[in-house]
């Protein structure tokens, strides 16, 4: 699977999800430290709160009635991941927060993004603090299940709509000092990645591969700061998503810090994350989903963005594996 995985000592399961813009991220900018607390937020502009005889979106009758009434759908994320969700002059953007926009105007109501580390997101929907996460989060089977990396139950698990097409990359230093092209070339080495995340389990499947030739692992709260550590040579390669690993490469110290080598591997989907509880909520955003795929706003938010290849092209539930 790809993106990120949950984050916290209290839920660690993004995967597969930098700061403002990479390259300041990279530069040590600071951001988001509180497990699943409010840090930044950030709102899609769409119609308020209303009933379904008042609101003229077309989806807007198919949202829970508490929702209906609130006319806000809380969402949670770590804007630490661009170009999918990071933050900008105070605001969240990005792909994702670009989707959720679309997403609104079917639905009739707005979508408040709040963000905080990427490992309280799930603990965020089972105490409903959130109603969905959109944070470049991996559907699998674990999330899915609740359970944790050794597959013991931990929570409930959560539902997913996928809606978003991804495989992972390498992120070296500039000019690619160590000759770093697969996995297999990093035993013997010492790799940085994001604490909690898929990454972090790639790289710890690696390492059983790599025997007696040790690949040490160094694990951080941000990508920011597994980045750092690779621009600075304290490791040789960082894990990503293909779309954040080039956006990372591109923008990052005006293209001259790092770059992306290999192929994609473990392609796997991106998933709006809903309570199990809430199906009549995710049964709604999976039929706006099909709607602004079948509109066209959907393919006009990966372009503006440059991750068209992404693009799945229709909504499922459930459907990582």
């Amino acid at each position: 699977m790809t993106a990120r995985s949950t984050r916290c000592t209290t839920a660690k399961t993004r995967t597969s999800r930098l700061a403002a813009v990479a390259a300041i991220a990279v530069a040590g900018s600071v951001l988001l430290t509180a497990c699943g607390d409010q840090t930044e937020g950030g709102s899609t502009p769409t119609k308020g709160a209303g009933t379904a005889s008042t609101n003229a979106a077309p989806l807007f009758s198919k949202l829970p009635a508490d929702i209906q009434k609130a006319g806000v759908i809380k969402v949670g994320t770590d804007a630490s991941y661009a170009p999918m969700e990071f933050t900008e002059n105070g605001k969240i953007v990005g792909v994702d927060p670009d989707i959720a926009q679309a997403l609104g105007k079917q639905l009739g109501v707005e979508f408040k993004f709040t963000s905080g580390t990427f490992d309280g997101l799930i603990t965020s929907i089972y105490t409903g603090r959130q109603d969905l996460i959109m944070s470049s989060m991996t559907d699998n089977k674990k999330r899915q299940e609740g359970l944790d990396d050794n597959g013991k139950k931990i929570g409930k698990g959560i539902d997913f709509v996928d809606y978003f097409s991804s495989g992972v990359s390498l992120l070296v230093k500039k000019g690619n000092p160590q000759n770093i092209n697969s996995l297999g070339d990093l035993c013997g080495k010492t790799v940085a990645v994001q604490r909690g995340t898929i990454y972090e389990d790639t790289f710890k499947a690696q390492a059983t591969k790599c025997g007696a030739n040790k690949l040490t692992i160094q694990a951080f709260d941000t990508d920011a700061e597994a980045q750092t550590r690779v621009k600075a040579g304290g490791a040789v390669a960082d894990l990503n998503d293909y779309p954040v690993a080039a956006y990372i490469a591109k923008t990052s110290g005006g293209g001259n810090d790092f770059e992306v080598v290999g192929s994609q591997s473990d392609v796997g989907l991106f998933g709006i994350g809903v309570s199990k509880e809430n199906t009549q909520l995710r049964d709604a955003v999976k039929e706006a989903l099909d709607a602004i795929i079948k509109d066209g706003t959907y393919a006009e938010a990966l372009k503006k963005w440059d991750v068209e290849d992404s693009a799945v092209k229709s909504a499922t539930v459930n459907a990582g594996k």
